[in-house]
């Protein structure tokens, strides 16, 4: 706002009122310039309406194709799912299922790693050492059944497909493996502390966990789906006995 007077000179009546006026009229325009500054800054990483609601409509939408997919391979193998038939299941147009994968391979794909994931995490105290083995070991059993249990016709599904697709025989391949050798270091940690017996770590791993594998398949990956308590005493049983023998066995017990 300027001034348009030397504070020393008093301007006569007129000049005064035409001095006021202007004063007004500029300070209104001040006003005015200030408040639209103000309206048009947006701080960062604030989104507007209708930015969080499309933002909420895609998470929706993934939701749905996921949810879809799921309910499909419970009773149509993999090779029956056509991105027709899901999109209608999920309620969206064709071209939004391009949006998040450019294929039902990699749908399928990004599901196996969402899985791979979830189990690691729940297996990782064990895994680490983080835990005491028994109690570390039953947690990651628990992990992977709770998994499966949701999960169990995305798991038959891939497990199915393997066998006649090449790029899904990797996802599995690469699923199964990455259990593999984290078990077979954990053995080999396991022996060296003396808790287990001395035998080669990796075929036992692999054992082991095709075990688990085609468990999950036979009891989550059809309707109706087994009883998880029984899954998890049957695994645990097996599972602490091989790696722990009859000492594990009797603090299993306790």
């Amino acid at each position: 706002m300027r001034m348009r007077c030397h504070p020393n000179h008093a301007p006569d009546t007129q000049e005064g009122y035409a001095l006021i006026q202007d004063i007004v009229i500029d300070a209104a325009s001040d006003y005015s310039d200030f408040m639209s500054e103000k309206t048009a800054f947006k701080p960062e990483g604030v989104l507007r309406p209708e930015r969080v609601l499309a933002i909420r409509k895609s998470e929706r939408t993934y939701d749905a194709i996921v949810t879809s997919a799921v309910e499909f391979l419970w009773t149509h193998p993999f090779r029956e799912l056509t991105v027709a038939k899901l999109m209608s299941l999920a309620g969206a147009s064709r071209p939004a299922f391009y949006q998040y994968f450019s294929d039902l391979h990699q749908l399928m794909e990004v599901l196996l790693d969402d899985i791979q994931a979830a189990i690691m995490e729940s297996a990782n105290p064990w895994l680490r050492g983080e835990v005491g083995h028994i109690h570390g070991l039953e947690m990651s059993l628990r992990g992977l059944i709770d998994v499966s249990y949701s999960n169990g016709p995305i798991i038959r599904a891939v497990a199915d497909a393997a066998a006649s697709d090449h790029r899904l025989e990797q996802a599995w391949q690469q699923f199964l493996q990455s259990f593999e050798m984290a078990i077979a270091a954990r053995i080999e940690q396991d022996q060296a502390a003396g808790l287990t017996a001395a035998f080669p770590a990796l075929p036992m791993a692999v054992a082991l966990t095709r075990l688990d594998a085609a468990t999950m398949i036979e009891f989550f990956g059809h309707r109706p789906r087994g009883n998880p308590e029984d899954v998890f005493q049957i695994l645990r049983r097996i599972w602490i006995s091989t790696l722990y023998g009859e000492p594990g066995l009797l603090q299993m017990k306790q």
